[in-house]
């Protein structure tokens, strides 16, 4: 990464946006009826500015929380002070802020503030330099292979087919919802994705682990590359090692693991083959940017988690263009989500199952005509 001038944040702006969506999005512990998105707008004392976005979709009414923890809490610290760059304001707010956090039982809601502040940052010294945030990053291509995400259980070949006329060639499908149900759900998408597509399945912590034990041998056969938090991702690391050693499919996890430590001891456990950190929900890029380094260094598959507005799926996938390696993926919502579409930018072109970010500075989109007209 470029070296860069004092970092001097003069003015922070949230947005909470929420779209109606006409087929909610399913998963084993609760639906969604409507799609949120809490952008964050971060500018410095010379007129440059970033753009992020704070992980909120559940409960419904997590992004009004988060952006008043911004508005009231977060901002006036991040503008109390200048910073060596966007690490240093993030070890600010953490250290600022744990022990609020632990007072009020919420360190969750604190980290995706934290994260979406921090997002925004490295987008503006990504457009203050010049430079896409991928190449700001030390990347050397644009490229972000892409997966469809979030098949729902109702129709999820349909949603395949839909996804492969877009140009996806990886598809992740829900489970949790019963064992046969599961059984002709992922037969039904392993036949509308063909024999040669990536298949994966996310029970979002719907097991135990012996349901998951038999869950897992129940679907095997079909071909899934890895089966995404079939227990709580809370469960003690013995128990994931002991499921590890009867599965035939790769474990993965990673998107509700929150702090360094948390994921070192996942990485180092042994038990998972695939780690899935996600950058608005802990750690920005500067939490998470050490964690990809700790995943490529074991020799695991690094695919960034993310399921939410298009300004955190574009972080994601530079995230993932400037540090990931042969057969990492980002997942792309494959549900109906406006907040998505509307401001993804280049990762609407999907080509080979891949996107190109281009060279355009930051994140290569303007959200300002949208949001601040």
């Amino acid at each position: 990464m470029p070296e860069h001038a004092l970092l001097k944040p003069s003015r922070v702006e949230t947005f909470l946006l929420k779209r109606p969506v006409s087929r909610p999005v399913q998963t084993s512990f609760g639906i969604m009826y409507e799609r949120p998105a809490l952008f964050v707008r971060v500018e410095d004392d010379e007129g440059a500015h970033g753009w992020g976005e704070v992980w909120c979709n559940f409960p419904a009414c997590g992004g009004e929380h988060r952006q008043r923890l911004i508005e009231t809490i977060l901002a006036p610290l991040l503008v109390s002070r200048s910073y060596a760059g966007a690490e240093e304001a993030f070890e600010f707010l953490d250290r600022r802020t744990d022990v609020l956090a632990l007072q009020s039982g919420e360190p969750g809601p604190f980290a995706h503030a934290i994260a979406g502040v921090d997002l925004a940052l490295w987008d503006l010294l990504a457009r203050r330099a010049d430079l896409p945030l991928w190449r700001y990053l030390g990347g050397i291509s644009d490229i972000a292979p892409l997966y469809a995400s979030g098949l729902n259980p109702d129709g999820p070949e349909d949603m395949v087919s839909r996804a492969r006329a877009e140009g996806y060639h990886a598809f992740k499908l829900k489970v949790g919802f019963g064992a046969e149900r599961d059984r002709r759900n992922l037969e039904a998408v392993r036949e509308a994705a063909g024999p040669d597509a990536e298949i994966m399945i996310d029970a979002n912590q719907a097991w135990s682990a012996e349901q998951a034990r038999r869950e897992i041998a129940h679907l095997a056969d079909l071909g899934p590359s890895w089966v995404e938090e079939p227990i709580r991702a809370d469960r003690p690391m013995e128990e994931w090692r002991g499921l590890a050693a009867s599965s035939p499919i790769a474990l993965a996890a990673g998107e509700n693991v929150r702090g360094a430590g948390g994921f070192n001891d996942l990485i180092a456990s042994g038990a998972f083959g695939v780690v899935q950190p996600d950058v608005a929900k802990w750690g920005g890029l500067s939490g998470c940017i050490p964690v990809a380094h700790a995943i490529r260094s074991a020799g695991l598959r690094f695919c960034p988690h993310y399921l939410g507005g298009g300004v955190g799926l574009l972080h994601s996938a530079h995230f993932l263009a400037a540090f990931g390696g042969p057969g990492d993926r980002l997942e792309v919502d494959a549900n109906d989500n406006p907040l998505r579409t509307e401001f993804m930018g280049p990762l609407a072109q999907v080509t080979e199952g891949c996107a190109r970010l281009g060279d355009e500075p930051g994140l290569g989109i303007s959200l300002e005509a949208a949001l601040l007209s």
